[in-house]
Formats: C-alpha cells, structure tokens, sequence
C-alpha cells in the first residue's frame, strides 16, 4: 500500500530535478494533486504534510468532501478538472479556485455570469483538444485563437492558459509542445499538462500545472 506523504515527497522531488534539467525554476511549476475519487483517509495526512492545492473532476463529489476539509486546513486551493456542465457553474464558481476545462462559448458565457455575481476571479484554463479525439472535450488547436479571443474581449474573462489530455496512444511530447506553441501565440503564459506517467516531459516543455492523482494516493478503486 501507497504512503501518500512519503509518495508526495518523491513527486516534489522529480518535480524539481525535472525543472531544474530543463533549466527553468521548480517554483514555477505548480502540483495539483488529483484528489478526485479518494477519501479524507487518503487526503488528510497530505493536507498535513503541507500539501494545498488539490484538483477534482466532479463538481459535487468536490462539494462533498473539500467544505469540511477547508475548515479544517488554511490556505487550500481547488482546482476542477474534469468539464463543466452549465447547471453546476454556480456551485463551481463558489467551490472551486481555478477552472482547467473551459471547451465552449456556453461555459464560459456562464462562468463570466457567476463570477461577476459572486465577485469572485477564478483562474481559468481552456481545454484543447490537442488529439482532435470525437469522444474527448475541448477545442479544435485551430480554434483555439479565436475561442480565446472571444473569451477576452467579448467575456472580458483573464484566461491564464491551455490545458490538454494527450491521447493514450500518442506520444505526450508532440501534444505538450503542440500546446506550448498554441500558448506563445495566444500571449498565454500557462500550461495545464502532464499526469503521473509523463509529467517529467511535461515540465521539461514548459508545464507550469502538472496535475498527479494516482503516483500520490495510490490505485483508484
């Protein structure tokens, strides 16, 4: 069985061998840890360890356990993952910090709504389809531009990067730079990619979000 906190400090570790062979600073290269289908027991002692930033996939698993935990420990940050569905934009927008999957026009229409009725400036991440897969979320990487585009100067939204989930059976250093150019031509200075298997990679092409679940707490049941 995992210990999660010994696990934490290995990632932490190759997080910063990572950046620092790439020649870039470890502090800038956040960890998300996955928190996404694990219990407090998984949670607790790496909220103790000094672990802060957290990512889920589900609006209300997420409000079912992060409420309480936030009482509990200071300074925590939430960060949602998986898509939105346009009737969880309010509740996303009073739970969460940061969103990593806006794909559409109606999402972000919605969420520029909420935040402005709650006062709230979340970090948001639009989603690239870098594989253009039928099944997977995101936009096309050739509208990209003008989604972005539409999401600042029609929305007025602060979008602070790209997100991407290369495919399974791709090569993950084609999509990570495929995204980094996608980024540099958009003005964007985030980078939302890199999972436990091929976050390394990630980093060493400019992730600044790598978002490791499993290598922290273990096998999902």
């Amino acid at each position: 069985m995992i210990d999660p906190v010994a696990a934490l400090r290995d990632i932490k570790s190759r997080i910063e061998l990572a950046a620092r062979g790439a020649g870039r600073d470890p502090s800038a290269v956040t960890l998300v840890a996955v928190s996404k289908t694990y219990g407090d027991d998984a949670l607790l002692p790496v909220l103790a360890a000094g672990q802060r930033i957290f990512g889920e996939n589900r609006v209300q698993e997420a409000k079912t356990k992060w409420p309480l935990l936030k009482t509990r420990f200071d300074g925590v940050e939430l960060h949602l993952l998986g898509p939105l569905q346009s009737n969880k934009t309010k509740e996303a927008v009073e739970l969460f910090d940061a969103i990593h999957s806006v794909d559409r026009m109606k999402i972000a229409e919605a969420l520029a709504a909420e935040m402005t009725k709650h006062g709230r400036r979340l970090k948001l991440f639009v989603q690239v389809n870098t594989g253009e897969e039928p099944q997977k979320a995101g936009i096309a990487p050739r509208e990209t531009a003008a989604f972005v585009a539409c999401c600042r100067d029609q929305l007025k939204l602060e979008i602070a990067g790209l997100m991407c989930i290369p495919p399974v059976d791709e090569e993950p250093a084609l999509h990570f730079a495929l995204l980094a150019k996608l980024a540099r031509e958009n003005g964007l200075d985030g980078l939302s990619m890199g999972m436990s298997h091929d976050f390394e990679t990630a980093i060493a092409l400019g992730a600044t979000h790598v978002r490791v679940g499993s290598a922290i707490f273990g096998a999902r049941g």
